[in-house]
């Protein structure tokens, strides 16, 4: 486990939520994923979902499925509804240059140390 302060500047990630913490976001593990459906069946809580979609289902889904975070890859950035709606739900949203791939070998070597 890791705290998402750990991977933020690692990623270069941009925190679009700065009312929630990044410092109370724990992570165990990543779903990296672009189909709500299997997103759905399969994440856990406490894994970040690294995605590029940025749309308001992904706070929904990503509230019933227990992630605590959002990773969106190459620069995608939430709108302001999105980003308002994942405040309410306590989902913290982040952006980051990098692709999927590469957040998710970032996050697979801090969880493995």
């Amino acid at each position: 486990m890791i705290r998402l302060t750990e991977y933020l500047p690692l990623i270069e990630g941009v925190n679009w939520t700065p009312a929630l913490s990044p410092e109370t976001v724990e992570i165990e593990g990543a779903y990296v994923c672009d189909m709500l459906s299997d997103v759905m069946g399969s994440a856990k809580p406490k894994q970040a979902w690294i995605t590029i979609m940025k749309h308001l289902n992904v706070i929904a889904v990503a509230s019933m499925t227990g992630i605590p975070v959002i990773v969106f890859s190459k620069n995608n950035v939430p709108d302001d509804a999105v980003i308002d709606k994942a405040t309410e739900e306590g989902i913290v949203l982040v952006s980051s240059p990098l692709s999927s791939f590469d957040l998710a070998g970032i996050l697979y070597k801090l969880l493995a140390k």
